[in-house]
């Protein structure tokens, strides 16, 4: 998913390059702020992006995973 590149952005952060997949249940772009900068990626295209983007988006989907176990859980309690 991520590729470290040797490129930096103008505040000298080092950037990845992504690519988020394209699904029938999943099309539209994927919003990430972080601070006071925010950036609208699209999926299905490979882009660059500073490291903070692909940490929150690595947070953002071990939260996902975490409340998918924990709603499979319960549902087998009930």
């Amino acid at each position: 998913m991520a590729t470290k590149t040797d490129k930096l952005n103008e505040q000298g952060e080092k950037l990845v390059s992504i690519r988020l997949p394209l699904t029938k249940e999943e099309k539209d772009a994927v919003y990430v702020r972080v601070n006071e900068r925010t950036w609208l990626i699209p999926r299905g295209q490979t882009v660059e992006v500073p490291e903070c983007v692909v940490e929150v988006l690595d947070h953002a989907e071990t939260a996902m995973l975490e409340s998918m176990k924990y709603q499979s859980a319960h549902e087998k309690n009930s």
